[in-house]
């Protein structure tokens, strides 16, 4: 028995049911549940269907609009010139349709014939929260969220927390920077690690945790989060009321000249072939950044070019986003092994044969806590889906039942800790379980590792094989006992000569 395919009016109502619940939960939550290529895909069918049949196109479809709708906690702000998404391109040949598009509305010769008055610039694609940034004479002024494209949310007094957002320029200009908040890939590891010994939810990647940052009340907290940000739009009007730059390239030098941040990794003076060989080889390099990049932003350089192209439905003609494919790979869960936490949580982590995934090999990944385990029906044996969250951290996105022999194993959580044998309990209401005894040695290791670490003291060269010496030797007990410590304490350690020891 097959099953009919649904008339159009209805997928399209259902489509868009599953879209607005996907853009609630990504724009104004902060917590998707669907991965950006379903989205996308999702996006994507919706699109074709009011395409063939235009008589279902309604103004508040999705395919009209941008993001979602500001959030009722922060003021409003209307932007000066809507704040648009870009149409998506998933594939060269796609590219190329974008550039046989943009000729024929030039009226240019199609390719292969040259056009050399047709040029492209080439933007790593920023995964984050785009914002706006009001400057007056110079100052900082306002900034805003992109909200549904019209109207966003005033975070002015968060924006002013980051150390990358010039609260001043060299010369006092009137204008608007456009462009991206993001978290960089160790922050995002950072802050995902502390709500995980906490046993708060974790965030889904680094664009939604950097939104989520962001968008507090308590600027305080925005500070705490480390964010960063790049701009690549310039709106600046010069004495003769037209714009200040007339080409996308001169915007961006413009923006770095008055002290913006813009990402370096952008070219100019491009042809469609050149933009496709770009992209080819951000595909595997892109891992290697500090930032997650999920793509390249194509666009027209020339201002003028732009004009004439215009606008279609919520995107410009004149650019177009390229999206990587997301990486994902097949492989084996040899065992589930409860590791113990600073907090006492035990976390369940699997062991996997080892596989590479976005540019490097991964061999273990966080299950977070037993009901996600369960939730995700993994066990030992089974055969998993392995992807790297926000190109960042491995997580196991799906197992495979289908690829069961039937001497896998269901994951259990063990009765006593792991490392000092006290009871494992797991308070009413809550997902953790956790070891019973405070001074677990592991609690005592793990606690004193972040007092050391990046996110407290920082002490340079205080790494686990110090910590572990130190410990055994009863040299240390509480952080307090870090800044009794005699250079004779560290030169008795393995591997400590003079210089070392006085660094420390």
């Amino acid at each position: 028995m097959t099953l009919e395919r649904p008339e159009p009016a209805a997928r399209v109502a259902e489509l868009r049911v599953q879209i607005e619940r996907a853009n609630r939960l990504y724009y104004e939550q902060d917590a998707p549940e669907i991965a950006d290529a379903e989205y996308d895909a999702l996006m994507r069918e919706l699109g074709e269907l009011e395409a063939a049949h235009p008589e279902l196109v309604t103004p508040d479809s999705p395919t009209q609009r941008v993001g979602g709708a500001p959030s009722a906690t922060f003021s409003e702000v209307r932007h000066s010139t809507p704040m648009l998404s870009l149409a998506n391109a998933f594939s060269h040949d796609e590219l190329r349709a974008f550039d046989a598009r943009v000729r024929k509305l030039l009226e240019l010769p199609p390719a292969p014939e040259a056009a050399p008055e047709l040029s492209y610039v080439v933007e790593l694609k920023i995964d984050g929260l785009a914002v706006s940034l009001r400057y007056e004479w110079g100052r900082f002024a306002q900034g805003a969220t992109r909200g549904d494209g019209t109207t966003g949310e005033d975070v002015t007094a968060n924006l002013r927390t980051i150390a990358a957002i010039p609260q001043g320029l060299p010369e006092p200009a009137t204008l608007e920077a456009r462009g991206e908040v993001f978290m960089p890939k160790a922050e995002f590891a950072r802050i995902n690690g502390e709500r995980e010994e906490a046993g708060l939810p974790l965030y889904a990647n680094p664009r939604n945790s950097g939104a989520g940052s962001l968008r507090q009340i308590d600027p305080a907290v925005t500070a705490g989060r480390r964010l960063s940000a790049w701009t690549y739009i310039l709106i600046e009007v010069g004495p003769d009321g037209r714009p200040s730059v007339q080409t996308q390239t001169a915007a961006l030098e413009r923006l770095v000249g008055l002290g913006f941040p813009v990402e370096g990794h952008r070219e100019s003076g491009l042809d469609i072939e050149a933009v496709i060989a770009f992209t080819e080889r951000w595909r595997e390099a892109r891992h290697e950044l500090p930032y997650e990049t999920d793509g390249v932003v194509v666009k027209v350089d020339r201002y003028d070019q732009q004009r004439r192209l215009g606008m279609v439905a919520r995107a410009p003609r004149w650019a177009v986003a390229f999206k990587f494919p997301p990486e994902q790979v097949e492989t084996v869960v040899e065992d589930i092994v409860a590791y113990v936490g600073r907090r006492g949580t035990l976390t369940p982590v699997a062991h996997m044969r080892p596989t590479k995934v976005a540019g490097s090999t991964v061999s273990r990944a966080t299950l977070h806590n037993l009901d996600e385990v369960r939730r995700k029906d993994i066990r030992i044996g089974d055969h998993v889906v392995l992807q790297k969250a926000g190109d960042v951290i491995p997580e196991v996105v799906r197992s495979l039942p289908e690829r069961r022999t039937g001497a896998e194993r269901e994951f259990e959580m063990p009765a006593a800790c792991p490392v000092c044998h006290a009871e494992v309990v797991r308070d009413e209401g809550e997902v953790r379980h956790r070891c019973s005894n405070p001074f677990c040695p592991a609690q005592v290791i793990q606690g004193l590792g972040h007092f050391v670490g990046r996110g407290g003291m920082d002490i340079e060269g205080a790494g686990y094989v110090v910590l572990d010496q130190v410990l055994k030797r009863g040299l240390v007990k509480t952080p307090a006992d870090f800044y009794r410590l005699t250079l004779d304490d560290v030169l008795g350690l393995e591997r400590y000569a003079q210089k070392s020891a006085e660094n420390l």
